[in-house]
């Protein structure tokens, strides 16, 4: 899961750029990347103007960028990421966004996953006659985009029809989900969408003396910093091209799409405050708290929770309605220190496991001689869980209950979360009294996936499926994901980590 960023503006970008980078933090921890450049009449006739600058380095936002990179990265237009790897390695070459130098000088900036990534290599070098640097799916994109721009046209000046065309090229081509933004230097800012609408993108304007500024990003969040007026999420398949001039031009470069949002977006990776496909995440993980606090009364009735705690932060708000539904004490039990990344992010398990523990304190005055319930968004290998119920022992708890505001996660999730081999999740052909006795709690409840489709889409007419994959083995339709995938995503990712150990 990555985060991207794409600002048409009418003064210098690169501060905003990275003021909105910080919204996204969350979404990667690994590396972030800036690339800006002048957008305007001037840069037709001078190539200088044009020029793209750009900065990227592993770390955090705060760490990756000083106030001198920032004031060096000109122009009015720009493109920025934040990533956490899901396909490459954990290299500074694969750093995004990504650049190449024909035809134009184009930058790209991808959040998502390329299933037929390997296929797309191959194709790159026989058939397209490009080479490809990394394993990295980004670099993949950006060249399958640039070889669409060179089949359709080779000659200045470029209009949005070449570029709507050069989209449908990557959406015939590419299988998996990409949202993606792309800056032509000198001649403007590109976002879109794959067919399925599985990664989230949404458009933003505001108004200036200077005139009419847009912004695409990850999530609402990052607009609501820079006060920019949500517009729209990008339709599945759809495009925006916003040139020179500052006109915005979108089109449907995917006929036949159709919407299916990654549903762990509202679970977990987005932030509360965000809204995704017109559904206010806040409010959709109360309407989780209030459909599995139902399933309690419902199927443990005489139940003896004393208390109900949250595992922070995502599961807070779910948490809450969870102790209102069953009348029951909300205690924060956790203390979180705020240094330290998101574990479900980190590479290996061996950080994963040591991180729990830097990560969490518990507070031993809401444990002590209780039966707590505890609430967390998910399980998804279950190292995790199984240290905070004996954290919680540890504290003092006299039994330890586990909920889990999605359903048991059974299936790999290959569209751009490190979730990709069913030895990795701990449900995996497993009962939930199994899980249970894993992650030694005395009883576990699930969410039901039904329940967890009607939070979500609650009062949303336009969204009529998502992708639950990772919770019912239903990819989408035409992506070939079959026994051979994840057999020779094994052995890719065995590669990896021997090379790993080499260097």
């Amino acid at each position: 899961m990555c985060g991207v960023i794409g600002i048409y503006s009418r003064q210098q970008v690169s501060l905003d750029l990275y003021e909105s980078m910080l919204m996204l933090q969350h979404r990667g921890q690994d590396s972030a990347g800036i690339v800006s450049c002048e957008l305007n009449e001037k840069c037709q006739s001078d190539y200088k103007r044009s020029r793209l600058h750009r900065h990227r380095a592993r770390g955090l936002v705060r760490d990756v960028f000083t106030e001198e990179h920032v004031a060096n990265l000109t122009g009015n237009a720009g493109i920025g990421h934040v990533r956490y790897p899901t396909a490459g390695a954990y290299s500074r070459h694969e750093v995004q966004p990504f650049y190449i130098n024909s035809p134009y000088g184009i930058a790209m900036a991808h959040n998502g996953n390329l299933l037929n990534n390997e296929q797309l290599i191959k194709e790159s070098f026989s058939t397209d006659k490009r080479n490809i640097y990394t394993d990295c799916d980004s670099e993949v994109l950006i060249n399958i985009l640039t070889h669409g721009l060179l089949s359709n046209r080779t000659l200045m000046p470029v209009t949005p029809k070449d570029i709507f065309a050069a989209v449908t090229h990557v959406h015939e081509r590419c299988q998996g989900a990409y949202a993606a933004v792309a800056l032509l230097a000198g001649i403007g800012l590109l976002a879109f969408r794959d067919p399925f609408a599985i990664r989230p993108l949404i458009l933003g304007q505001r108004e200036t003396e200077q005139g009419t500024e847009y912004m695409v990003a990850s999530e609402s969040v990052a607009l609501d910093l820079l006060s920019y007026r949500i517009v729209k999420d990008l339709d599945a398949g759809e495009a925006i091209f916003i040139d020179h001039r500052g006109v915005l031009h979108s089109h449907m470069c995917a006929p036949q799409a159709q919407r299916r949002s990654c549903i762990f977006e509202y679970v977990y990776f987005s932030r509360p405050d965000s809204i995704i496909d017109d559904v206010h995440v806040h409010k959709a993980r109360m309407r989780m708290g209030s459909a599995l606090a139902k399933k309690i009364k419902s199927e443990w009735g005489n139940h003896d929770v004393d208390v109900v705690i949250p595992i922070p932060d995502t599961s807070r708000t779910a948490a809450l309605k969870i102790a209102s539904g069953l009348h029951t004490k909300y205690r924060e039990g956790f203390i979180k220190n705020r240094y330290i990344g998101r574990t479900f992010i980190m590479a290996g398990h061996a950080p994963r496991d040591r991180s729990v523990r830097y990560k969490l304190n518990p507070l031993s005055t809401e444990f002590k001689d209780k039966n707590v319930l505890l609430v967390d968004d998910s399980i998804v290998r279950g190292t995790t869980s199984r240290q905070i119920v004996q954290m919680a022992r540890d504290a003092g708890a006299r039994k330890v209950y586990f909920a889990s505001t999605s359903p048991a996660i059974r299936h790999p999730n290959v569209y751009g979360i490190d979730m990709r081999s069913y030895a990795e999740l701990i449900a995996h052909n497993k009962s939930s009294q199994q899980v249970c006795d894993e992650i030694k709690a005395d009883r576990l409840i699930y969410q039901n996936l039904d329940e967890l489709v009607a939070a979500v889409k609650y009062g949303n007419r336009r969204l009529k499926q998502f992708d639950c994959s990772m919770f019912d083995g239903q990819y989408c339709p035409g992506h070939e994901v079959n026994e051979q995938y994840f057999a020779n995503l094994q052995e890719a990712r065995g590669q990896q980590a021997g090379l790993y150990q080499l260097a």
